[in-house]
């Protein structure tokens, strides 16, 4: 990943740092030095503070850039899924010695289908349906009853590739936020974006979210 595209997931993960930046009471400096250290931690070597401000005031500029275009939808031509009764699963490099990740999706391809896989830089993550079964495929790993999250729902929103997908997360958390809903997380793949949501919450943000398709 690029310091820009960091510096956005990050400020899209915090509801608190987002707002702030789009009424304009951020200072780039501040919350540059502030989200530094991480950002070097994710790419594994230093960053110069001006590279990080630069980032933060690009995403800024993108906002005004989008109310200029917001009456078209970021979601136009999206496609919705929701799958409830999901957990997150969640174990670190340091864990992985426990257990080979390649090994664990071949037991996964055996119990069920609907499930992903994510690799971040410190950690591996699974999105499984809560089942017996998949919780058994952990059993053996010592600390396995602080891996699971649950009582979660997914959305998966499939956006055609003519499109561009950069400003999803942030969009749909921010018609959300709107909403009185808060994602749980956010997650990349070739293909989608899936949005995680606590369940209580899943039902009523699919509707606010279709219903934001179909007016486009």
């Amino acid at each position: 990943m690029s310091v820009p595209e960091i510096v956005r997931e990050m400020i899209d993960r915090n509801r608190s740092i987002h707002d702030c930046m789009k009424m304009d009471l951020i200072n780039y400096t501040a919350l540059a030095v502030k989200i530094q250290p991480e950002i070097e931690r994710i790419l594994g070597n230093s960053v110069n503070l001006n590279t990080v401000v630069v980032a933060i005031k690009r995403y800024s500029d993108s906002f005004e850039i989008k109310e200029e275009i917001k009456e078209e939808s970021v979601l136009k031509n999206a496609r919705l899924a929701l799958t409830d009764g999901m957990m997150d699963i969640k174990f670190s490099i340091k864990d992985s010695n426990q257990m080979d990740p390649m090994t664990i999706l071949d037991k996964f391809s055996k119990v069920t289908t609907n499930y992903e896989f994510f690799r971040l830089s410190d950690s591996f993550r699974f999105l499984a349906e809560d089942m017996e079964d998949v919780r058994q495929i952990f059993s053996g790993v010592s600390n396995s009853d602080d891996m699971f999250s649950t009582g979660l729902a997914k959305i998966r929103i499939s956006i055609p590739v003519s499109q561009n997908q950069s400003d999803v997360v942030s969009y749909v958390a921010e018609v959300l936020h709107a909403n009185g809903i808060e994602l749980v997380n956010a997650f990349f793949s070739q293909d989608n974006i899936i949005i995680i949501l606590n369940e209580k919450d899943s039902s009523r943000a699919y509707d606010i979210l279709h219903s934001d398709i179909m007016r486009t």
